[in-house]
């Protein structure tokens, strides 16, 4: 029990980074819950939600729900997905594989809780890069400025676009908020013109400071919600993750592969809103 615990309480200490609060996710939570629980399903989440309070007050998870394993519920915390047995005696954290359908049973839960959550962002506080006419595929990509393999896919831009491909940047500066990073970051989302400020920040170039009411903070603690490890952190409209940095063919391929292995009613169809 010691690891996981100390796992999550890890995972914990980078959402105080992003200087979250109890309040604020109970909110968040309360937003993704669509349907009325009924009273032995609203029994279990509340008895996750105590258990999860007495490992730590500040544990808040965004999801609770019945798990596809028999005899548990399934809850997302800060990006990590625990199992807690219905009598409330056991948790399980990490990858439960489903050897039957070959795949990972939690990612499903995770997956559908970063497509709600990043169809909440609106399109006026990313900055998009999108090709001529409709998109084939569209990414949600939390980036920064600093970042090697950030700034290797923007020097690419135009080839994704080509391919059909539109990124759509969410801002994550990984020093944390307050840092120069973060400060550099703000004047690029409060530029006139977003999209050369931020390319000229990813090409080393100063952009003059500017400040105003600006989506980089919010969208830096969305990020630690959603289990970003690192950046770029590329996510599909379904919420699928893509293993990091891609160069456009291979993006393109994994896109395409996604799209054809995505089952009729598991979300928002590749390309669409």
């Amino acid at each position: 029990m010691k690891f996981p615990v100390f796992a999550l309480l890890c995972a914990l200490s980078l959402s105080a980074c992003a200087q979250s609060t109890p309040a604020a996710a109970d909110k968040a939570a309360a937003a993704g819950d669509k349907a009325p629980a009924r009273p032995a399903d609203a029994s279990k989440d509340a008895m996750v939600r105590a258990e999860l309070k007495k490992l730590d007050p500040r544990l808040v998870p965004d999801r609770v729900g019945p798990a596809e394993i028999a005899g548990f519920q399934e809850a997302i915390v800060n990006g990590q997905t625990l199992y807690f047995s219905d009598d409330g005696r056991y948790m399980l954290q990490g990858s439960v594989y489903d050897l039957k359908e070959k795949r990972d049973i939690g990612r499903d839960g995770l997956n559908a809780l970063r497509r709600e959550e990043l169809a909440k962002v609106p399109v006026s506080d990313r900055i998009v890069f999108a090709p001529v006419g409709p998109a084939k595929h569209t990414v949600a990509v939390f980036t920064d400025i600093e970042c090697g393999y950030c700034r290797k896919l923007h020097s690419q831009i135009g080839e994704y676009n080509k391919l059909g491909i539109a990124i759509e940047y969410l801002a994550f500066p990984r020093a944390g908020l307050g840092s120069p990073d973060a400060l550099a970051m703000e004047s690029v989302w409060c530029s006139a013109d977003r999209r050369k400020a931020l390319t000229d920040a990813k090409n080393g170039q100063p952009v003059p400071p500017k400040r105003c009411d600006n989506p980089v903070a919010a969208e830096y603690k969305l990020g630690q919600r959603l289990g970003l490890q690192g950046t770029p952190m590329i996510v599909d409209l379904d919420g699928e993750v893509l293993p990091g940095y891609m160069d456009p063919p291979a993006m393109l391929e994994a896109l395409d592969k996604l799209a054809a292995e995505r089952k009729p009613g598991s979300g928002t169809p590749a390309g669409g809103r």
